[in-house]
């Protein structure tokens, strides 16, 4: 087992390695874009790098061309494939004219279409015809097969032309062909629209797709104006408004069909895209109806086109209509017949209907008075619509004394209220925190013969819970099980749970829920609603038993609660909501469990909530599930959130793991999104209990020695670990006195040997081996003047004992070639101090001396070198203090 292995000398030889590709050098590239004013980004660098290979790519090729002009292996083999594929097309010839040829004799064949008969004898001659043929004869049971495989998994490959709702359309008999006559193939008009409707629904389709024409002309119909009303129409109540838009551009883009166009069916078409809420796509139909005298819009079209605007809220838009129709046409405009052809019209009551719709959005409650000032001007007289509509818009402006005043007008002006309007009411009511108005005004509908609708009692019991009234509501839920048209309960004890936690009224949520199970059973959504409920509120257990009893009841082990539950599936919300309601009481384990459950069950964790959730299951032990929450997020498409990425490159660092750091540092920094310098201090001094001074200063070493991004977020890293690994040393900035003790020893054994520095705050102590001379020992002591926290200059007693540290406190400033001797004789160059130290004003001389002495032996210990093991450990303890203290920046 442990002996080598002789290679066996059958085996054949090796391939010989192929030549390494062209890589252009990047360093030349920034730097000509530099040269030329260019700022270097990593598309430009890659396009560039892409041109520099093309162009290599091409030379190559000519001078191999030009030094070797005989046929290269992959010329031969391309010849010998256009040589074979010559071959086929000769012998495809031969066998389409000897089919051909039978025809002709014998009648019309049906060879190549397997859902059709092949005639045994036509077989036979076939495979007489065709020497290569070796196979079995067909069976009838294979070519179900092939229909049923067709059908379900191949159906894209038909042509989409086939219909298969009749058993024996693949194998009919003779007496049974169909006939392929596309006028022939319906029975009536109305049954080839319904067809042709049928067939666009089935999939989203452009009239730009290649079978989209085929499908239109297969359906045998002529286009008549009646047959596209009609299917526009069929489209719009399937929901397919692409397809509607298609049918009518296909058709009327034809060069022969441009002068049928139909205003009728352009109108259709606005109010199939009104139904759809796609504003845009009918406002650009609108401007292509004003560019055309033939499709000119008439009234029912600027209704359709306002009643759209108005619904979507663009109130600038519908103005713009408005005055359109008050304009004459456009002197450009197609197909121009009449010169005195005025088509003016004058906005109507729909069209300012439509304006207090858009307003209602906006809270433009200044655009109710203009309406009313247009209605009295043109002489329309306000219906029970545009009263409800200005309530409405002073209910959303919260003018909630204007609602009352609009309702009193309508009164007035003998406009019979209906249940909507009355739902103003009631809204407004609550919103004031008049509860007994809002019931008495329901009450007030009920005695007047108005009939309610559900919305009213719904939008009172909502408001009855809110203010903890949930047994009163319910009185309104019994009035609501009395109507035919209705939400489901489920939905309505949803609504009124979630109302009641609005409220506060946490004990009321629990006694709706309760009553509701006596009633119907709750949906998915109401499991979420108590959910919310739980988790919102320390309910931990609660939640806990709701979301496994759910979970059981989708399973079927466990058919019900108390009776009521039916088949429920948790969907992405209940998993969201448990992970909340877990994180909120720092129950982790079971946070993991129900993160695991989501995932098997093919749910994604939503960037907009869970980011934080994770980060802090990752700092309580849970980062497991952070790694598998990225990968998650890199493969399906999505960039992971900026808490993310910190996170994981903070647990990177804490595991040593500096190549992970690296890594993730360069992934982040093509981000879309960038972190600035401030931020990264901001998040380190957050972590700043897990996140030792030591493991910034390996980060830091472990990113600079790394080929790392050159992008803003990276550099901004960089910049903020040597700020903070730096504010150790760099001390100048704070208020503290030094005791500095020099001491110097005739020789060095095995070697250099240092004693450490040590920090102590707000006094800090050093001690440093300064060579002399060849046999000296010198011990020297000095007084260094700081700044007290009172601002004043404070002195600390020291003797001085030896002339060499006179030398060094009165060393030269402006020298900085000085360099420090160790005891191995070699030359450890000082780093230039005008870059650790700030200009001072001549008075202040003698401190900004001591400030730049302490500076010079704070770098004397960096550049001699320290015990290695003492520094990490004297790092690593280094007190918070040195830090900034601002406040953290959530992203």
């Amino acid at each position: 087992m442990g002996g080598s292995i002789v290679p066996s000398p059958n085996l054949p030889p090796a391939p010989s390695p192929s030549p390494s590709q062209f890589e252009p050098n990047t360093e030349s590239i920034k730097r000509k874009l530099l040269r030329k004013g260019v700022h270097p980004t990593p598309k430009i660098i890659r396009t560039l790098t892409k041109r520099e290979i093309l162009k290599h790519n091409r030379k190559t090729k000519l001078q191999s061309q030009s030094e070797t002009p005989s046929l290269t292996a992959s010329d031969l083999q391309s010849l010998a494939e256009q040589s074979h594929f010559l071959t086929l097309k000769r012998e495809y010839k031969r066998f389409s004219k000897a089919i051909n040829s039978k025809t002709e004799r014998q009648g019309p064949s049906l060879v190549g279409k397997p859902w059709e008969r092949i005639e045994e004898a036509k077989l036979g001659d076939l495979v007489s015809e065709n020497e290569e043929f070796y196979g079995e004869s067909l069976k009838r049971e294979n070519l179900k097969d092939l229909r049923e495989m067709f059908q379900e998994d191949l159906r894209w490959v038909l042509d989409d032309d086939v219909d298969v709702e009749d058993d024996g359309w693949l194998l009919p008999s003779n007496k049974q062909e169909r006939d392929l006559d596309p006028s022939k193939r319906w029975r009536n008009e109305k049954e080839a629209i319904r067809f042709l409707v049928d067939r666009l629904s089935e999939r989203e389709i452009t009239e730009r797709h290649w079978k989209f024409a085929r499908i239109m002309k297969q359906s045998g119909l002529q286009f008549t104006e009646w047959q596209l009303l009609r299917i526009v129409e069929g489209l719009g109540k399937n929901g397919n408004w692409r397809q509607a838009m298609a049918v009518v551009q296909w058709l009327y883009g034809n060069k022969e069909r441009k002068d049928f166009k139909s205003r009728f069916v352009y109108t259709k078409l606005l109010s199939v895209l009104g139904k759809a809420r796609r504003p845009q796509e009918a406002l650009r139909i609108f401007k292509l109806m004003l560019g055309d005298c033939l499709i000119y819009p008439d009234l029912a079209a600027y209704h359709s086109i306002a009643v759209t605007l108005g619904q979507a809220g663009l109130l600038k838009e519908l103005l713009n209509i408005i005055e359109c129709m008050r304009q004459k046409p456009s002197k450009r405009i197609k197909n121009m017949r009449h010169k005195k052809w005025e088509p003016m019209l004058e906005p109507d009551l729909v069209v300012y209907n439509a304006v207090l719709n858009a307003c209602v959005p906006l809270h433009q409650w200044k655009g109710v008075s203009w309406v009313f000032e247009q209605l009295r001007k043109s002489g329309m007289r306000p219906n029970e619509a545009t009263y409800g509509l200005a309530m409405e818009v002073m209910l959303q402006s919260g003018k909630y004394d204007l609602v009352h005043e609009f309702f009193r007008k309508m009164k007035r002006s003998g406009e019979a209220p209906r249940a909507l309007t009355y739902k103003v009411l009631v809204k407004a009511f609550w919103e004031e925190g008049k509860i007994n108005e809002a019931v008495e005004t329901v009450r007030d509908m009920e005695k007047r013969g108005v009939i309610g609708t559900a919305s009213v009692y719904y939008e009172l019991a909502c408001c009855l819970c809110k203010n903890g009234r949930w047994q009163d509501a319910m009185v309104e839920v019994d009035k609501i099980k009395k109507l035919s048209t209705r939400k489901p309960l489920e939905i309505t004890f949803t609504g009124l749970i979630m109302a009641s936690l609005d409220g506060g009224y946490v004990d009321g949520c629990i006694s709706i829920f309760q009553y509701m199970k006596d009633h119907c059973a709750p949906n998915i959504g109401t499991i979420n609603a108590m959910l919310r409920v739980y988790g919102q509120n320390d309910m931990f257990s609660k939640a806990k038993e709701l979301f496994e009893k759910t979970n059981k009841a989708r399973s079927g082990s466990y058919g019900s609660l108390n009776g009521k539950f039916g088949n429920l599936t948790p969907d992405g919300f209940t998993y969201s909501l448990m992970l909340e309601a877990s994180a909120s009481a720092h129950q982790w384990e079971y946070f993991e469990y129900v993160y695991r459950e989501m995932a098997l069950c093919g749910y994604q964790l939503d960037q907009s909530k869970h980011p934080l959730l994770l980060v802090e299951a990752s700092r309580a032990g849970k980062w497991h599930l952070l790694e598998h929450a990225f990968e998650a997020f890199l493969e399906g498409g999505e960039i992971p959130h900026p808490l993310i990425f910190t996170e994981m490159l903070i647990q990177a660092a804490l595991k040593s793991n500096y190549e992970k750091a690296v890594t993730l540092v360069n992934t982040m920094a093509q981000a879309p999104f960038q972190v600035s310098e401030k931020q990264w201090i901001e998040l380190f001094v957050k972590n700043g209990d897990r996140v030792t001074q030591g493991c910034l200063v390996k980060l830091l070493d472990a990113l600079s020695s790394s080929e790392l991004s050159s992008e803003v977020t990276a550099l901004n890293l960089l910049r903020s670990l040597q700020s903070l690994c730096g504010s150790a040393l760099a001390t100048t900035s704070m208020p503290f006195a030094i005791e500095v003790t020099v001491k110097s020893e005739p020789s060095c054994n095995n070697g250099e040997t240092y004693d450490s520095e040590r920090l102590n705050i707000p006094s800090i102590s050093g001690n440093i081996m300064v060579e002399k001379g060849p046999s000296e020992a010198t011990e020297a002591s000095f007084t260094v003047l700081s700044l007290g926290n009172d601002g004043k200059k404070k002195e600390n007693g020291v003797t001085v004992d030896a002339d060499s540290m006179i030398n060094l406190l009165n060393y030269d400033m402006e020298d900085s070639t000085r360099d420090f001797a160790d005891c191995s004789g070699k030359q450890a160059p000082l780093l230039n101090l005008d870059e650790y130290t700030k200009d001072v004003e001549e008075s202040e001389t003698d401190l900004a001396v001591n400030d730049e002495i302490n500076g010079a032996i704070f770098i004397a210990f960096s550049e001699l070198g320290e015990d290695p093991q003492k520094e990490e450990n004297e790092a690593e303890t280094a007190p918070r203090e040195l830090w900034p203290t601002v406040q953290v920046l959530e992203y």
